[in-house]
């Protein structure tokens, strides 16, 4: 059970103190406090865990400041959509909107390499109008001996080139909770001139205590992608794990399923998931096709693999995509098979804002068919 309390009511107030005792006191009943940071004031939600089928709402409902209280499911419990739930399905960062309603591309390396094809690739976003990258600067790798990033390193000088050409959201892998106080100290020690979205990569959606590290920190919100080979449910599941540590600012992330079905893909891709994950959370949904594709392949009229199923992805209604770019895809210290060039971006940037403006027309046909039914 979450009861929401009214948005004028603080911390220090009658009001708080009087229900927030109340819920403590309810037999078998943990109560976990949530804040939501917004721009202008926060907003408390209490969380119940335990025997709640046995309280009365309406009851929970009349204790002071109490704007309403929605019954949970077992599944998803925080991030889930339940019935009567009219909690948001998106948040701000860095001034940048994201949610189940709009869309951002976040093109960039797979992994940072050098500072010269940092700026051109920053260069080339500003150019197109573009304010969120992907930047990789921790790279778990299958291979013990393979590239691992250049780590803390290149975090200075990448932050300072994202401050440069108004790159406002990076998003980027970590693999270890110590990388979340190297960001923090190489932030602010650049003068916070970017944002990022700390990334959970396939290999970590079960590291249970990493999820719990990056769930304790508000300060950045996150990506996770779907695990390696698990289900979707046990992938949705490890969401849960952000959020019960009180970080509810999560994207999930769609990257492909590890099978050889998918072949000669380097993933099955899984991008038909991106309407479920809408209907059964409240998390926008990001797309990587260059991960689910793995390689340039295109049809016989020449448009990409790559390509086709970014579309299939937002036509869907994704909200995110996460693609590979590079200035030199033959010089990248990774994944550079599936790297798109500099000279692509404009047509890819284009291609996506056709499938969505045809998405957003299939929404308006299905409101005018429901309307005249």
């Amino acid at each position: 059970m979450i009861v929401i309390m009214q948005a004028d009511v603080s911390k220090d107030s009658s009001e708080y103190q009087t229900t927030l005792t109340h819920l403590q006191h309810l037999p078998n009943i943990q109560v976990r406090v949530h804040e939501e940071h917004g721009t202008q004031q926060v907003l408390t939600e209490f969380y119940l865990v335990g025997d709640t089928a046995k309280l009365i709402q309406e009851d929970i409902e009349a204790l002071p400041g109490v704007e309403r209280v929605v019954r949970v499911s077992q599944e998803y419990r925080i991030l889930g959509r339940h019935k009567d739930d009219h909690r948001p399905t998106s948040f701000e960062y860095n001034g940048v909107h994201f949610g189940q309603d709009n869309l951002n591309i976040f093109a960039g390396l797979c992994a940072v390499d050098n500072p010269q094809h940092v700026e051109i690739m920053m260069k080339a976003l500003q150019e197109n109008n573009q304010v969120c990258t992907r930047m990789g600067a921790y790279k778990p790798r299958t291979n013990p001996y393979s590239f691992q990033g250049h780590g803390k390193n290149c975090l200075p000088y990448v932050f300072e080139l994202a401050g440069k050409y108004g790159i406002k959201v990076i998003a980027m892998e970590i693999t270890h909770e110590d990388n979340i106080d190297e960001i923090r100290e190489a932030l602010q020690s650049t003068g916070n001139p970017t944002g990022v979205m700390l990334q959970i990569g396939t290999r970590n959606t079960q590291n249970f205590e990493l999820l719990k590290a990056v769930g304790r920190q508000r300060e950045f919100p996150v990506l996770i992608k779907r695990g390696f080979g698990i289900t979707l449910e046990e992938s949705l599941n490890a969401t849960e794990y952000l959020a019960s540590e009180g970080n509810t600012k999560i994207i999930f992330g769609l990257r492909g399923m590890k099978t050889n079905m998918g072949d000669p893909h380097r993933n099955f891709v899984d991008f038909a998931h991106v309407p479920v994950i809408k209907r059964l959370t409240r998390m926008p949904v990001c797309i990587d096709p260059s991960h689910s594709v793995g390689v340039k392949q295109a049809d016989p009229d020449g448009v990409l693999d790559i390509m086709h199923v970014t579309a299939q992805g937002i036509i869907a209604g994704a909200n995110m995509v996460l693609v590979d770019f590079h200035p030199v895809p033959s010089k990248a210290l990774v994944d550079g098979p599936q790297a798109l060039t500099l000279d692509e971006l404009p047509y890819f940037i284009e291609d996506v804002n056709i499938v969505r403006q045809a998405y957003e027309k299939r929404l308006d046909l299905h409101k005018k068919f429901t309307s005249d039914n």
